[in-house]
């Protein structure tokens, strides 16, 4: 997957499609039955993306922490990593990536105009 944390994404399918946000977080996916349960399976990977998905959440109080009196709470849920697109920050549109080793060190290149999308 070329999503890291920080990254903007543009959602090309589902209710949310044409949203831009950035990634909160990502949620590695694990497979959960079978001969590998618990191992990493990157086809279920899924991205947090600030502003897209928001869930109504019907939370217990917990005394301390975030929600001491419980209630309903927003959050963003996550979406699978198939339905969001990397934003180039050069050309400002959604692109797929290519990598770059020649530096001595792996760099993600937008496949529109061929400039570097990591922040480095």
């Amino acid at each position: 997957m070329d999503i890291k944390t920080g990254d903007t994404v543009e959602v090309i399918s589902g209710n949310h499609k044409g949203i831009r946000g950035e990634v909160q977080r990502i949620v590695r996916g694990k497979v959960k039955y079978g001969q590998n349960k618990g191992q990493w399976d990157p086809d279920h990977d899924r991205v947090v993306v600030v502003g897209v998905n928001i869930i109504k959440k019907h939370q217990k109080p917990t005394g301390q922490g975030q929600v001491p009196q419980g209630g309903i709470i927003e959050r963003e849920a996550p979406i699978h990593h198939s339905n969001v697109m990397l934003v180039c920050p050069h050309c400002d549109r959604p692109t797929r990536v290519a990598h770059d080793r020649s530096s001595g060190r792996k760099v993600r290149i937008c496949k529109l105009c061929g400039g570097a999308i990591d922040r480095r």
